[in-house]
């Protein structure tokens, strides 16, 4: 599963307000056991979503290094 912006303020939410329910984009409601677990899964979704945009990025823009060794 792709995860979205839209879950991880879902999940900032919750830990901000101290809630261990957390209503997704879709509708869907997730109850973690623990503020550790819920923090666990803002962790995952970060992380997600970091490699989702990573990844774009360095296909929309290639990288290339050329090292010059000459006097």
């Amino acid at each position: 599963m792709a995860f979205t912006p839209e879950n991880l303020a879902a999940v900032d939410a919750a830990i901000a307000s101290g809630e261990l329910t957390v209503r997704g984009a879709d509708g869907r409601m997730i109850t973690y056991r623990s503020m550790d677990e819920l923090k666990s899964a803002r962790a995952l979704i970060q992380a997600d979503i970091a490699s989702q945009s990573g990844s774009a990025a360095q296909r929309a823009y290639p990288r290339h290094q050329l090292a010059d060794f000459s006097d």
